[in-house]
């Protein structure tokens, strides 16, 4: 038992933090400015594995992916300077699509601090905009007190990412080690008290609703309330559509589910927006591609809001009934005093516009009988061949969008994906995260022939770590979702979106990853089976039409519901 009195260096004080805060698995890269940490780490990898990363931007990214898919919080170590600023992709990253990470960066001796020494870089300057916390440790004295803080932060409320830069002398220098905890701060409101007259007033307009449409967003996973929400919409027999980062929240076979929401959404989901009477708003922000036009967005509806973060309550959308708290307490209080209903006729009300999207969209990409082979026939065809019970991570663009809508979920925390940021090379590197959290389970990792070229170095850390990454390529040659908006938007004017691409079978082998390229619809199955019975990573190619479309879509600035379904 430690009595407080034994003296250690600040590194070492470092990692017996983060092993009382639960911190079982590090990503990251050494140098010179967290050298010293790592030698500390060096001594307890019983206990804390570290996941060596070939940039630090794939370290911020694997840690999402690790937080996502576990519910924990994501670690990611880096050294200073440009090791500390190749991170702030990945922090942004994770601010904007409330991802509980803590990133550790080295940072120069204080004493050198304003000299523009070495890879100076004020780090905690520079990530303050875009993390819920940024603090520089000048001593050894402060480090448990900024580790506990740090932690209580990135995961409590609406999580996100926190920064601690540490000084050179405050890693070599000595303290006395005491453990701490933080569970409050003061100036810092992490579980809002709930307006129980607001919880009367939302139950009042949903009893009271013939038209009633359930927005589901990534908050219901965050605050671990899928419980509380399948109660909810099954009692007030609620049909709801989900936002990207909330596709997982209930199975995609549940009869209350209608599938996605936004621009590349199911057309049924836009047109009920549009038509609803009460409109609730459950843990997402109404951002921009799931409204589309504000001033025409749901102005028939009353407007209900269930979010535990104040700022974005009112912020885009107005709200009629703000229902401020964790939702997982706010939804159980509204479940209670809903009244069961039957909206059979609602419900039906969206199967027209279901079976007009099948017939002029879904069944042509999914079953196309002839031609070169569609991403979404692809998509599907492995979702098929998983069971549906696959962990899905995409990348950015087409692949993303057609991943998030022919892909199948019948378990939480089954998607991980860059929503808010839109960051192309979040793939591979959030795979990496999602194997080590989840060995259990099997990674699908969807990417294009752009993103892919972007973080394509990772695939020394699956080689490394024999991460059993099942990674299906997209190939179309194209930064296919720039070049359908220059199609649509831009008289077809190609600017710099065609590749000239590598031979991706032949980087997987410079890796030790098998693969394979499929070019024709006959050996699909084939070569996905060969990808799911392969025991580690597995690269397959599908090489898909050059100029597929993902339909239908919402063009810029258009009201949500109007639709194009064919170019």
């Amino acid at each position: 038992m430690n009595n407080g009195n034994e003296k250690i260096s600040g590194s070492e004080a470092l990692i017996r933090a983060l092993i009382q805060e639960g911190v079982d698995t590090i990503f990251g890269y050494p140098g010179g400015a967290i050298m010293p940490v790592y030698d500390a780490l060096f001594d307890h990898l019983d206990k804390i594995r570290h996941i060596l990363v070939r940039h630090e931007q794939g370290a911020t990214h694997a840690a999402e992916g690790y937080a996502r898919a576990s519910g924990k919080t994501g670690v990611c170590m880096v050294t200073g300077g440009p090791g500390a600023t190749n991170t702030l992709t990945g922090i942004a990253d994770a601010m904007l699509d409330s991802t509980p990470i803590v990133v550790l960066a080295g940072q120069i001796a204080t004493e050198f601090i304003g000299t523009d020494a070495f890879q100076e870089v004020d780090f905690t300057c520079v990530t303050q905009p875009i993390c819920k916390w940024s603090y520089q440790i000048s001593s050894p004295e402060e480090i448990t007190w900024a580790v506990a803080r740090a932690f209580f932060i990135a995961r409590s409320g609406r999580p996100g990412p926190v920064v601690l830069s540490i000084a050179k002398n405050a890693q070599v220098g000595l303290t006395a080690y005491v453990p701490q905890k933080v569970n409050y701060i003061r100036s810092y409101d992490d579980d809002p008290e709930i307006d129980m007259s607001r919880i009367e007033e939302a139950a009042a307009a949903i009893n009271s609703a013939k038209k009633p449409f359930v927005l589901a967003g990534q908050g219901i996973e965050l605050g671990n309330a899928q419980d509380e929400f399948r109660a909810f919409v099954e009692k007030g027999d609620l049909p709801f559509g989900c936002t990207l980062l909330g596709l997982s929240v209930l199975p995609s076979s549940h009869p209350l589910n209608m599938g996605m929401l936004g621009m590349h959404g199911n057309y049924c989901n836009n047109v009920k927006t549009n038509e609803c009477d009460v409109l609730v708003a459950v843990g997402m922000r109404f951002d921009d591609r799931v409204t589309g036009n504000l001033e025409t967005y749901a102005r028939q509806a009353k407007v209900i809001h269930l979010d535990i973060d104040p700022a974005e309550i009112g912020k885009n959308v107005p709200v009629d009934i703000p229902v401020l708290g964790n939702c997982r307490k706010t939804l159980a209080l509204l479940t209670e005093r809903l009244s069961r209903a039957d909206r059979s006729e609602w419900k039906d009300s969206f199967e027209a516009y279901r079976r007009e999207e099948y017939e002029k969209v879904i069944r042509k990409e999914l079953y196309p009988g002839s031609g070169p082979l569609n991403m979404g026939e692809v998509v599907n065809a492995v979702s098929e061949a998983v069971g549906h019970n696959a962990i899905l991570v995409t990348d950015v663009g087409q692949n993303q969008m057609m991943a998030a809508r022919y892909f199948k979920f019948t378990s939480m925390r089954s998607i991980l994906t860059s929503g808010g940021m839109g960051t192309m090379g979040y793939c591979i590197p959030a795979a990496v995260g999602a194997c080590v959290a989840r060995p259990d389970r099997t990674v699908c990792a969807f990417t294009g022939d752009g993103g892919l070229q972007m973080t394509v170095q990772e695939f020394g850390t699956i080689m490394e770590q024999k991460l059993p990454v099942k990674l299906i390529l997209l190939n179309n040659s194209y930064l296919g979702n720039v070049r359908q908006w220059q199609q649509l938007f831009f008289n077809r004017r190609y600017a710099f979106t065609h590749l000239e691409n590598p031979d991706f079978q032949m980087v997987a082998s410079a890796y030790g990853i098998p693969s394979r390229r499929v070019t024709e619809r006959p050996g699909l199955k084939d070569a996905i089976r060969e990808m799911l019975e392969t025991d580690g990573p597995f690269l397959l190619e599908a090489c898909v039409a050059e100029e597929g479309n993902v339909m239908p879509m919402t063009p810029p600035g258009q009201s949500i519901d109007n639709m194009l379904m064919e170019c």
